[in-house]
């Protein structure tokens, strides 16, 4: 049964507080793919929406719009228009991010290709066919330098000689990311937020979850206890991968074949906070190198010396 929120309510309060921490490092994964705030508040809505109706016809055996709209909080008309769409999160055409958008425009809009079809080096500044154009056309307001700060900070595009600049890359994401990588995030953070909220809801038997954790390692010792916690959970994972193969039904076994079939699993996972990751480090170290730009000015033809010289910042 849904508990009621109330004013001040301490259990609502701590799970606000708990879905930010969650949410955090989900927004992390979501900057570096290239999701957009817009697209992640549509998948959240309409996720709420589903999961919220199968929660209902569980409870009541049939499907309820109002009760799934106060659960929710959404409107009955928005409830049932997510009901009544199909793959509403492939088919939504929402805001695009500012760094896809003008990449997509590089490699399809023929002012900004070669005569073969192939993205155009182009100058940084200028008039028409510049990447200050592009950006002017398809970034949203975005200025030229910080756009292409994020186009190089993600290895989308590369800084060459004489303020050029060419095109590397049509995704804006950052490079080492895989969809099976990616996609091994979304199970594993699934799996272990059930087993966590299934025994906060005392369902029984609980699930075992446990977490050895201090506050005041010495950070002299993190290589070590790295190695050895990697070295004792794989032994841990293949003692239980052994187990696991043999709860599986036998092709042999006659009464198994109708059994119902389940999933069943266990991850081992570790975790650092506050020690400093020398690749992210050689990142914001790159990151803060800034090269100041500067618009030069084509003197006219009795060559007489430009006024002022811009400087980009």
């Amino acid at each position: 049964m849904q508990r009621k929120s109330l004013p001040g309510d301490p259990i609502r309060e701590a799970a606000i507080s708990a879905l930010m921490q969650v949410v955090d490092p989900l927004l992390e994964l979501m900057f570096d793919a290239g999701v957009t705030v817009q697209e992640f508040n549509h998948l959240l809505r309409d996720r709420a929406v589903r999961v919220a109706t199968k929660r209902v016809v569980n409870e009541c055996g049939r499907n309820n719009k109002s009760r799934v709209a106060i659960m929710t909080g959404l409107p009955r008309s928005e409830v049932t228009k997510i009901l009544d769409s199909q793959n509403s999160i492939a088919k939504a055409h929402l805001g695009q991010r500012p760094a896809r958008r003008v990449l997509a425009a590089w490699f399809d809009n023929p002012q900004f290709l070669t005569a073969t079809g192939e993205p155009a080096v182009l100058p940084i500044f200028g008039k028409r066919r510049s990447f200050e154009r592009l950006v002017s056309m398809h970034g949203t307001g975005i200025p030229v330098r910080a756009m292409l700060d994020e186009l190089t900070r993600i290895d989308a595009v590369e800084r060459l000689a004489d303020q050029q600049v060419r095109a590397k890359s049509r995704v804006p994401i950052l490079t080492g990311l895989t969809t099976n990588a990616i996609s091994a995030v979304g199970e594993r953070c699934a799996d272990l937020l059930q087993t966590l909220t299934n025994n906060v809801r005392g369902v029984l038997p609980p699930l075992f979850e446990a977490t050895a954790l201090v506050y005041d390692a010495d950070l002299g010792m993190v290589p070590l206890v790295r190695r050895m916690i990697a070295e004792q959970g794989a032994t841990f994972i293949n003692g239980a991968s052994s187990l696991l193969k043999r709860s599986k039904n036998r092709s042999g076994n006659k009464s198994s074949r109708s059994a119902t079939k389940c999933r069943l699993g266990v991850t081992v996972y570790y975790f650092e906070d506050g020690v400093e990751n020398t690749s992210n480090l050689e990142t914001e170290i790159k990151w803060s190198r800034r090269t100041n730009l500067r618009r030069q000015q084509q003197q006219t033809k009795k060559h007489k010396p430009s006024k002022s010289t811009y400087q980009i910042s």
